[in-house]
């Protein structure tokens, strides 16, 4: 076993099914301010048939994790469930990249020897706001298979930060960026995009190096936008806001679980890690306005999100991609949260992500 890998589980549960955690940030119900209670909520919950509750690094933030499920529908349904859990203990939360308003520095940060740990490594860039992110996992039957997903993955991820930007506003002002969120997480260590390997064996050697280098215990304190996740037996997507509306939690993970199924059956040269970055960069600022790096040019988003799809439904013509549909046709989080503003300034887009929070599937 590779230094830094504690365990390779690809293959000891169903191959192809899907996992979605979300990171929720905690917000007081009537001021609708950053809520420091996430300790106090998840003593009222428990784990059940819909999945798991857990902390995070920030005391207001709390992470719903859905079981492993079939399709994206059932995971959709899993983390509604929970939601609905949530809501029912008085807690209010909200699904967004940041706090569009949270003022500098309100974070308390959950005591837990893990989290100590990367409070000490990050420092200041820790205190700043939480940030929250969805992430999504496809179960891969073997290392090598999961490589394959892995490099192929690497191309979609500026187009599926797009789609899923939903944090305009950082310290109650417009930070110019559809995901505000992405330009933070930027800076910590091993947070980019990293380059495709050759094979496992090329990852493991990888991951021994950084680990050793970096002075970590393990390869979880690589926070790569996508990444095998040996000990879990996925690949793992992390390039993506949180979402205030379940709908499109559950359109973006049936794109990526068609996207995975795809790089899989037919996988291409990997795309350039610094074409990525860049890409990335212009997605995060531009959501669904920006020109982004894809099948050998420049392309709108709208046109990459069309050829991704006919991509996914080749494997998994799931009901749940109609929502990446709507998202390019009717905007997506940035874009809402900007139009709430418009109406009613921030209280307006802290009240339609609040109820967005718990409204249906």
């Amino acid at each position: 076993m590779a230094h830094g890998i504690p365990a390779v589980n690809f293959g000891r549960g169903p191959s192809y099914r899907l996992g979605v955690e979300e990171e929720l940030l905690l917000v007081d119900p009537h001021s609708h301010a950053l809520s420091h209670t996430g300790s106090e909520v998840l003593a009222q919950l428990g784990e059940g048939e819909h999945g798991r509750f857990a902390p995070d690094t920030y005391e207001a933030e709390i992470e719903l994790k859905s079981p492993v499920s079939e399709n994206a529908g059932a995971a959709a349904g899993h983390l509604a469930a929970m939601r609905a859990l949530l809501h029912e203990t008085g807690a209010a939360a909200i699904g967004a990249g940041l706090h569009p308003a949270a003022a500098f520095g309100d974070v308390v940060h959950v005591d837990d020897e893990r989290y100590a740990a990367i409070v000490a490594m990050l420092r200041g860039l820790i205190t700043r706001t939480p940030t929250a992110a969805t992430h999504v996992h496809v179960g891969m039957p073997d290392p090598a298979t999961a490589i394959l997903a892995f490099n192929g993955l690497r191309r979609h991820l500026p187009l599926l930060q797009a789609l899923a930007a939903n944090s305009p506003y950082w310290y109650g002002i417009d930070s110019g960026f559809a995901s505000a969120r992405a330009q933070m997480f930027r800076a910590y260590p091993r947070s980019e995009i990293p380059r495709a390997f050759r094979g496992f064996d090329d990852y493991e050697k990888t991951i021994s190096a950084i680990v050793a280098g970096a002075e970590i215990a393990d390869y979880t304190f690589l926070w790569w936008d996508v990444r095998p996740h040996p000990l879990l037996g996925t690949v793992e997507v992390r390039a993506m806001d949180a979402q205030s509306d379940l709908r499109s939690v559950a359109g973006l993970a049936a794109l990526i679980h068609g996207l995975a199924l795809h790089e899989v059956a037919s996988p291409r040269p990997a795309e350039d890690q610094g074409v990525l970055e860049e890409s990335s960069f212009r997605a995060a600022r531009d959501g669904l306005r920006a020109t982004i790096w894809f099948d050998g040019a420049l392309r709108p988003v709208p046109e990459v999100a069309s050829r991704a799809l006919a991509l996914a439904r080749r494997h998994a013509d799931a009901p749940e991609l109609v929502e990446v549909e709507r998202i390019v046709a009717e905007g997506n989080g940035a874009d809402r949260r900007r139009r709430a503003f418009e109406r009613g300034g921030m209280p307006a887009v802290l009240s339609e992500l609040v109820a967005e929070f718990v409204a249906p599937v």
